[in-house]
Order: structure tokens, then sequence, then C-alpha cells
């Protein structure tokens, strides 16, 4: 049975220009922060990959700081902002309902510390507005955080917009780029953040590596102390050959980006239009403004870990926004901030496409959701009882 793979929202395959530079990292066993000849030879790989991953990016070298991905960058920009805006008597922070848990939780924790966090709703189709931001900053706002794109609904936001009313109103702006670094095109040059958060399994390089830019002239403290490396900001022995693969990744998903969009969007359109036939389904984030790749769908008299099984076992890898499959019986909160009530958010599915997607790997998709929803739900009380007050409204 071939297996299909529709999950590169959760992470994607390697690239082979990663591996090609990860297999070279992997010969230069120096440390970059020795002095000696083998040392410089990885410091002068690390500095290249570093320029790259600048140059992608449209920004300056020494506005990029490796990490070891996109949780790590998410808490470092949100704390370190944080703490060093508090010195100034700003203790509020500014960011929406529907941001990865990364973030999300660094600001419970900032609360629980003291500081003030404003959470802003998102409209029914999973956006916020720079208005909605302007509205909400005052005098005492330290920093706004909002998603560029968000992983389970593929929603962009007005991220330029957004950024203009922090720098008008003076306050740090910072946007987790995850899902859009790679996917949509990003020029720091101009784009008005003053920090973005990066993580490389995400569009083609090794998992556990990511980087976070800091705006030159924005000072944050460091989330993690020790050593001198990353110019003294973030300490620990740099993952070389995991650098290397992500620059070299994201250097080829940045050159592909139009092309890419060009042979997505019709795939991921093909499929909204085929899976939104079938009864009682809903699509959830707009139809527009949208990551290229991503569909996410509602399927009423459905459990969402269900349709996964049955459709894993049919050689589909897809995911569900409910957060059931990790252990947890409440559904996804992205889809509760956008308006779902619990028993509809429960029959999530999303599907989130690459270039090694086909046409007859949709038109399967769509045959085998379409069979494994109506297969469950003629088992399903919930969807006998959708259909019975259906009929008594008629």
């Amino acid at each position: 049975m071939e297996r299909i793979y529709v999950d590169n929202a959760a992470t994607t395959h390697m690239s082979e220009a990663a591996v090609k530079a990860m297999e070279k990292a992997y010969s230069v066993y120096g440390n970059p922060s020795s002095l000696h000849s083998a040392g410089r030879e990885a410091f002068f790989m690390l500095t290249d990959a570093r320029k790259s991953v600048a140059e992608s990016l449209g920004c300056d070298q020494k506005e990029i700081f490796f990490t070891s991905g996109g949780s790590e960058s998410d808490n470092w920009a949100i704390t370190g902002a944080a703490r060093a805006m508090l010195k100034k008597g700003k203790n509020e922070i500014i960011s929406t309902a529907i941001e990865h848990h990364a973030v999300l939780h660094t600001l419970d924790s900032l609360a629980a510390q003291g500081f003030t966090v404003k959470i802003l709703p998102v409209s029914p189709s999973g956006y916020v507005t720079a208005e909605q931001v302007d509205n909400a900053v005052t005098d005492k706002t330290a920093l706004v955080s909002v998603m560029f794109a968000n992983n389970e609904i593929g929603t962009v936001q007005p991220i330029a917009e957004i950024g203009e009313v922090c720098r008008r109103r003076g306050v740090l702006f910072h946007t987790d780029a995850v899902q859009a670094v790679g996917h949509l095109h990003i020029d720091l040059s101009s784009l008005p953040v003053d920090m973005l958060s990066l993580s490389a399994h995400k569009f083609g390089g090794p998992k556990g590596v990511g980087a976070l830019y800091v705006r030159r002239g924005v000072s944050i403290p460091n989330l993690i102390c020790g050593g001198a490396q990353e110019s003294g900001h973030r300490a620990g022995t740099e993952n070389l050959p995991g650098i290397c693969g992500m620059a070299a990744a994201l250097s080829e998903s940045v050159a592909s980006i139009d092309r890419t969009a060009a042979y997505l969007i019709p795939l991921r359109e093909r499929l909204i239009d085929g899976l939104l036939k079938i009864r009682r389904s809903r699509l959830n984030g707009g139809r527009t403004e949208r990551l290229p790749g991503n569909v996410s769908v509602c399927f009423e008299g459905v459990e969402g870990e269900s349709l996964l099984l049955w459709l894993d076992a049919k050689g589909i890898c897809a995911s569900s926004g409910s957060a059931c499959t990790s252990g947890s019986l409440d559904p996804s909160h992205v889809l509760l901030a956008i308006g779902l009530p619990h028993e509809i958010a429960h029959g999530s599915l999303r599907l989130s496409l690459s270039a090694e997607n086909t046409e007859e790997q949709i038109d399967y998709i769509i045959r085998t959701v379409t069979d494994t929803v109506a297969y469950l739900r003629d088992m399903s009380p919930v969807w006998e009882k959708i259909v019975k007050d259906e009929e008594n409204e008629k």
C-alpha cells in the first residue's frame, strides 16, 4: 500500500540539499569556538550557514541566532522582551487566542510572575486585525506577539499592518513564523518585525534546530546562559550539522516559494471542494489568506482520533486539530477560539500538503475520507441524533 503523507505542518521530509549539507558538516569535527585549524574550519562553515539564513530572510547575519527550534525561539523572544521592557515600567503583553502552545504557555508563566497578558479574540475565520492590536496597546504594553500563519487552520495574519501599529506605538513586535518561513515571502529588510521565530523541520530541514531573528538595536536578556556562543547571546556548542542542513533547506525552499505555491494551491482547492461535498462538513479558516498547502475541516458526528486511525490504516498520514491524540480529551484551543462548539471541534481533520503530493493522491484522499466518515457515522449515536433533529426541523 502506498503511504500518502499529508502532515507537513507537523514535520516535512528532509530535502536532499539538507542531507548533503549535513553529511559535509559531520566530517568537520572541530568546535566552532576553538582557535585551532579544526575549530576555524567549523567556524567558517557556521558563518557561511548564518549568512545563508540571513540572505534567505533579508536581514543581516548579526541578527540571526541559532536555537534548538521554534519553541526555544518563542520562549526566548517573549520572556526576554518582557524582562527587558519591565525595566522601563512596561509589564503588559498582547497576543491572540490561536497562538501555538510554545507562546501561550510562556505567557501563562509570565502571568504567574505578575505580567498582564491580553489575549485578543479572532474572527470566525481565524483572523486578528491591526485595529484590534492598536486598540489593545497601552502605555504599559511591552510586547505584541502574533503568529505569522496558524499551524492548525492555516490562516495568514496581516503581519505588516500589525507591525506598523507596533512601530507607531513604540511597542516590540514578535511573530512566531514557524509555519510561514520557507512557504511565504518574508523580507525582514522591510517587514516591521522586531523578532521572528523559525524551525528547520517545517521546510525540509532537520529536527531540533531553528533560529531567532532579533532586529539590530533590540536587546533582550539571554534565555540560556553559559558559554559565549552566538555572540554571547545563546550558550551551548552550536549544532553545526543541523544548522548547515537548515540553511540549505531554507535557501532551496525560499527559491521555489512561487513555484511550489502555484502547484499546491490548485491541489488544496481540489481537496477542499471534494471534502466539503460531505454532508455537515465545514472548512476551518478563511478560503483566502491561507497557507498554500493547508486544509482543515470538521465533520459533525465523527470523532477526530477515530478518523485518523482509520485513515492511517488506509495509507493516509494526517492529523487532527483535536488535542486528544496527545492524551487530552479537550478539542483544539484554535477551533474553540474560532467559535466551534466542542462536539464539532472534536471531528476535525488537518491535511497539510507538499510538492510531493499528486492529483491522484488528492482524489484518493477525498474518496477515502468520504467513505470513512460515512462508516464512522453509521456507528455513531451522535450522528443518529443529528439526523433525527434534522428530520424534526423539516
